[in-house]
């Protein structure tokens, strides 16, 4: 990375975006951090919705330019700083799975999850982004059971995004908590940068509660 580049981080205490914030703390690089109240409504005061429109978090900036939706600054982040060893390379065999499944997230996984909290049923099969709830779950899984990470013992950026959204939809009865998934939590959920984060926003909702 340039010595030039500045990263910013628009981030909301114990949100999806403590994920990137998992992220960053597997990178060790440095970066601004903005902390967004959401219980005071932050989120859709005018300041940071002239960042992100959405009004939602995490948001990341470098150089001015604005990066949103987890997959992608997963991807942009592991491959910013690529010393850290989390995105296989571009002529890597495991460059196409690990790029499949940060794609999976958010075009299977989570429209899956919206319908089921909504206890909708899926489009009908040539329409729905995911096919039905039961086969996207089934793909996930055996995927997990090839451990102790996605892609076996290759730790990436992938794992930070699927461990800590898998923690949080098991919590809420989303997804069942069926042995390859609680184990692979587990795993996550055990290494140092996640301990670091979690310390971190426990701190940081403290101060805003």
């Amino acid at each position: 990375m340039k010595s030039s580049r500045k990263v910013t981080f628009y981030h909301a205490p114990n949100t999806r975006s403590t994920g990137v914030l998992i992220l960053f703390e597997e990178l060790a690089v440095p970066y601004e951090l903005h902390l967004l109240n959401m219980k005071a409504n932050e989120q859709r005061a005018a300041a940071y919705l002239a960042v992100n429109p959405m009004g939602k978090v995490p948001t990341v900036v470098c150089d001015g330019e604005v990066v949103t939706e987890q997959p992608a600054i997963f991807a942009y982040l592991a491959d910013l700083f690529p010393q850290a060893g989390l995105a296989p390379a571009a002529d890597d065999t495991l460059r196409g799975p690990y790029l499949r499944w940060l794609a999976f997230y958010g075009s299977s996984f989570e429209p899956a999850l919206i319908d089921k909290s909504q206890k909708r049923e899926a489009a009908p099969r040539a329409m729905s982004p995911y096919g039905d709830y039961d086969t996207m779950l089934g793909t996930l899984t055996r995927q997990l059971e090839r451990g102790p990470y996605l892609f076996g013992e290759t730790f990436t950026a992938a794992d930070v995004l699927w461990g800590t959204a898998l923690g949080w939809t098991t919590k809420f009865g989303l997804v069942p908590e069926l042995p390859p998934i609680k184990s692979y939590i587990e795993r996550v959920s055990s290494r140092p940068a996640v301990e670091r984060a979690r310390a971190k926003d426990a701190q940081w909702a403290a101060a805003q509660a």
